[in-house]
C-alpha cells in the first residue's frame, strides 16, 4: 500500500488538502509519427499505477482487438481514442490526460506527429510549461522533430526533455545516444531553450520512465517522471503584471457595478491602482467579489468580479491592467502567424481577430515572409498555406491592448476567424506594435459627405457589379452610367480592365493579387462616395470575403451588390477577349471559372441572368428600381 493510499484510507480531508496544495505542471509530448509519444504516456500512467481498474480491463481488451503488440499491452491505446487513430496507428487529435503523483499534479497533451496535423500540435503546446520531444533512436533527428522543436520555441516553452526512445532497438548504445544528443544540441542552439534534459528511454519496455533501467548503466541522469516531478518552472503568468480582459459588466441594481473576467496574469488586491487601457482612465480596486465571498487577493486563473472606487466607463472587451505597468495599445502590430486552414491566408483579406474577450475585424497588411521551420530560413511569399508559419503586419479596426508574446503569453496571443464560416483559421503571437502610423490623425474638415451629396442633389452609393468574365457586367454598368448621366446624376465608373492600366498595374491574377486589387478598388470607391458621387464598379471580384470587406467600408444602404449571373457556358461562348480559349488550352493560369474559383453572392441586392435579357433592358430595370 502506498503512502498516498494509506492517507486516503486514514484521513481523506488531509489527502484532499494535500492534493489542492500540490503544484500543477502542464507538458506536451511531440515528435514525428511512430516515435512513440502515445506509448510513452500510456507507459508512464501504467507504471505510476495511475489507471483505474475499468480502464485496465478496457485497455487489455482493446490491445487484443486492435493493438500493435501482439499479446502484450499496447499502451498507446490509452491515449489514441479516436477510431481513425486506431485504424491508422497514428494520433490525430490532441489527447489530454490528468494524473497526479505524491509530488505534483500533471496535465499532459499528447499531440499529433503527422505534418498534416501541425495545427493540433500548436494548440496543445500553447498552454504547456515543458515539452517532451521524442526521437526514434534508429532514425535520429527528422523533419518533424525540427518542425516541432521550432514551434515549441515559438509558443514560448523554454524547458525541453529530449526523450531518445526505442533504445532497446539499438542495444541501449551509449554512443548512439550521445550522437543524437550532440546533433540536437547543435540544431537547437538558436531556439532559445533554457534547459534541455536528454533521457534514453524505451517507452515499450519501460526503461527510465519511472525507474532507472539496468540496461543503461552508463546514464546517471533523472528518469522521465523524476524530471517532471522536480523541474522548476517559473510561473510566468503569476509573475507578470496584472491583466484581466473584461468579459461582462455586472449591474444587477443601482448599487452594484462589477467587472467580471478571468485574470490572465499577475495578482490583484483591494487598493491596487488599475487602468482601463483603451481610455487611460484609472481607479482603485474596492472589492474582489466571488461566489464564495470577497477575497483579499486574486491571481492568474481566478474568475472574479472587481468593483472599483470610481465610476468610469468600462465595457466588455476592455482590458484592465496594473496602472504602473501598462500594455501596448495600437491598431497595427507585427506577429508570427501559424496558418491552420486549407484556404490560404491572403494579405488584404478581412478576418475576425479575437484576443482576450475582444473580437474585431482585421487584415494582414503585409506578409513579410514565411519561415522554413526545418532550416529557419525566411522566404518571401504572397500567401500562407496550411501549417505554414509566417511573420506578418496586421491592422485591426480599432486599437487593442496587448503585450509582446515573449513578455506575456496570456495577452500576446490571438486567433484569426473566417468571417463567413466562423472557423478558426490562424493562431498568432504578437511581436511588437507598429508605431509608424502613430503620428497620423484624422484631419477635421468643414465640408462632409452629406454636404457634398446635397450640392449634387443625390444620395451617394456604390453599385457593385460582379460576375464572371463575359457575363456582361461592364456593358450593363456602362449603360447604367449613361442613363444616370442623362438624368443629371454625378457618377464615376471604375472598370476592372481600366484600373489595371494605372492604380493596379503592379498586380497580377493570383488569389493574393485579386484580393489586393479589390481592396484598392473598395478604398477608392469609398473616397468617391465621400465626395457625394454615385460609383459603379465592374469587376469579377470572385471572393465573398472581399465583397463583404467593400460593403463594410460604407454605411448601411450605400453598397448595392448586383450579381450578373450569366451561366459559365454562355460566358465562354461569348469569350469577347479570347480568354476562356487561352485558359482551356493552359496558356492562361488562375482564370476565374476555369482554374480559379468564383464565389457567387448569397444575398445580393439585385441578380440577373444576362443571357435571358438584353443589357439595355437590364440597365433600364436597375435605374428604375434604384433611382425611379
Amino acid at each position: 500500500m502506498t503512502a498516498q493510499t494509506e492517507l486516503i484510507s486514514n484521513d481523506i480531508q488531509a489527502y484532499l488538502k494535500m492534493q489542492e496544495e500540490k503544484g500543477m505542471l502542464r507538458f506536451i509530448t511531440c515528435g514525428s509519427v511512430d516515435d512513440g509519444k502515445s506509448t510513452l504516456i500510456g507507459r508512464l500512467l501504467w507504471d505510476s499505477k495511475l489507471i483505474y481498474e475499468d480502464q485496465i480491463a478496457a485497455l487489455k481488451a482493446d490491445s487484443k482487438r486492435c493493438g500493435t503488440q501482439g499479446e502484450e499491452i499496447d499502451y498507446a491505446l490509452l491515449l489514441d481514442g479516436l477510431q481513425a487513430e486506431r485504424e491508422q496507428g497514428i494520433t490525430i487529435d490532441v489527447a489530454y490526460r490528468f494524473f497526479s503523483t505524491d509530488k505534483r499534479k500533471f496535465i499532459v497533451a499528447d499531440t499529433p506527429g503527422h505534418e498534416q496535423y501541425t495545427r493540433n500540435m500548436v494548440t496543445g503546446a500553447s498552454t504547456a510549461d515543458v515539452a517532451v520531444i521524442l526521437i526514434d533512436a534508429r532514425k535520429s533527428i527528422l523533419t518533424q522533430t525540427r518542425r516541432h522543436s521550432y514551434l515549441v520555441s515559438l509558443v514560448g516553452i523554454r524547458n525541453v526533455v529530449l526523450a531518445v526512445n526505442k533504445m532497446d532497438l539499438v542495444d541501449y548504445s551509449a554512443e548512439r545516444f550521445a550522437e543524437i544528443t550532440d546533433d540536437y544540441d547543435a540544431f537547437s542552439a538558436e531556439l532559445g531553450f533554457e534547459q534541455i534534459c536528454a533521457i534514453p528511454i524505451s517507452a515499450l519496455k519501460g526503461d527510465n520512465i519511472t525507474g532507472h533501467s539496468d540496461n543503461t548503466g552508463w546514464y546517471d541522469g533523472p528518469t522521465l517522471l523524476e524530471y517532471l516531478e522536480t523541474v522548476q518552472v517559473v510561473d510566468r503568468v503569476l509573475n507578470k503584471p496584472f491583466r484581466m480582459p473584461v468579459q461582462w459588466v455586472n449591474r444587477p441594481d443601482l448599487d452594484f457595478r462589477g467587472f467580471c473576467g478571468t485574470i490572465a496574469s499577475g495578482t490583484v488586491r483591494p487598493g491596487d491602482a488599475l487602468v482601463v487601457t483603451a481610455s487611460g482612465q484609472t481607479s482603485k480596486v474596492e472589492r474582489i467579489v466571488t461566489m464564495d465571498g470577497d477575497l483579499e487577493e486574486a491571481a492568474a486563473g481566478d474568475a472574479v468580479t472587481l468593483t472599483l472606487s470610481d465610476e468610469i466607463d468600462i465595457s466588455r472587451g476592455d482590458l484592465l491592467a496594473a496602472a504602473d505597468s501598462r500594455p501596448d495599445h495600437a491598431d497595427q502590430f507585427a506577429a508570427h502567424v501559424v496558418w491552420m486552414h486549407e484556404e490560404p491566408l491572403l494579405p488584404g483579406r478581412s478576418y475576425l481577430l479575437k484576443t482576450g474577450s475582444a473580437t474585431l475585424p482585421a487584415q494582414v497588411t503585409d506578409l513579410k515572409y514565411s519561415v522554413d521551420v526545418n532550416t529557419h530560413e525566411h522566404h518571401p511569399v504572397k500567401k500562407l498555406d496550411l501549417n505554414e508559419v509566417g511573420v506578418c503586419n496586421l491592422s485591426v479596426a480599432k486599437p487593442i491592448s496587448f503585450d509582446a508574446y515573449r513578455d506575456n503569453r496570456a495577452t500576446g496571443n490571438f486567433i484569426l476567424i473566417d468571417r463567413f464560416t466562423n472557423a478558426t483559421v490562424g493562431a498568432g503571437m504578437i511581436k511588437f506594435p507598429l508605431r509608424r502610423a502613430s503620428n497620423i490623425h484624422w484631419q477635421a474638415v468643414d465640408i462632409d459627405k452629406a454636404s457634398r451629396a446635397a450640392l449634387k442633389g443625390q444620395k451617394p452609393r456604390v453599385l457593385w457589379f460582379t460576375g464572371l468574365s463575359g457575363s456582361g457586367k461592364s456593358t450593363i454598368a456602362n449603360l447604367v452610367e449613361k442613363k444616370l448621366h442623362s438624368m443629371g446624376k454625378h457618377t464615376y465608373l471604375l472598370d476592372g480592365d481600366n484600373v489595371r492600366h494605372g492604380l493596379n498595374r503592379d498586380l497580377g491574377f493570383t488569389d493574393a493579387d485579386r484580393v489586393e486589387n479589390i481592396r484598392r478598388i473598395a478604398e477608392t470607391a469609398k473616397l468617391f462616395v465621400d465626395a457625394g458621387m454615385i460609383v459603379l464598379t465592374a469587376f469579377i471580384s470572385p471572393f465573398r470575403s472581399e465583397r463583404q470587406m467593400a460593403r463594410d467600408l460604407l454605411e448601411e444602404h450605400e453598397f448595392v451588390e448586383i450579381f450578373v449571373n450569366t451561366p459559365l457556358a454562355v460566358c465562354e461562348e461569348r469569350d469577347p477577349k479570347g480568354l476562356y480559349k487561352k485558359a482551356r488550352s493552359g496558356q492562361l493560369k488562375n482564370f476565374t471559372g476555369i482554374d480559379s474559383a468564383y464565389e457567387a453572392p448569397k444575398t445580393p441586392e439585385m441578380e440577373f441572368d444576362a443571357s435571358q435579357t438584353s443589357p439595355e433592358e437590364l440597365a433600364e430595370q436597375i435605374v428604375r428600381e434604384l433611382f425611379g
